[in-house]
């Protein structure tokens, strides 16, 4: 943990590049202040991402659905809670995530090419994949 900054938190970010491709690669939020939740609450390192989530949702991917290509809808951060699921982008890069994992869906505006556009995306090991999504106002800050 840098005494500064406070510690680094790890995640997924897919996004797209200037050709309409999208990417997956690890990138980490920095914890950037040191603050209380609320009145009496202990001094802990804060990371704000957005000040206005628009929505929050839960989903659970049934045993062995597999997605077609498609965009994320926003912005949003995805939080496995339970089960494992997957996400593959156009460049060929498949991430496969747990609970304790963190991603953040970025895709928006990609461009068709060879029949792929976005991510692709599914639940593994015959399990339902619970899935906590925060739709939010704008990309993290890297």
């Amino acid at each position: 943990m840098n005494t500064t900054t406070g510690p680094e938190i790890p995640f997924w970010h897919v996004w797209r590049d200037e050709n309409g491709v999208s990417h997956q690669s690890r990138a980490s939020l920095l914890s950037n202040k040191l603050n209380t939740v609320s009145p009496g609450s202990a001094i802990v390192w804060q990371c704000i991402t957005s000040n206005i989530p628009a929505k929050v949702l839960f989903l659970t991917i049934p045993p062995g659905v597999e997605g077609d290509w498609h965009e994320n809808p926003a912005p949003q951060w995805i939080v496995p809670v339970s089960g494992r699921w997957f996400v593959e982008t156009m460049d060929g890069t498949r991430v496969e995530m747990g609970a304790g994992d963190l991603s953040f869906g970025g895709d928006q505006g990609c461009k068709l090419i060879d029949g792929k556009k976005g991510h692709r995306s599914g639940s593994l090991d015959g399990e339902p994949a619970v899935l906590m999504l925060i739709q939010v106002d704008e990309q993290p800050k890297v």
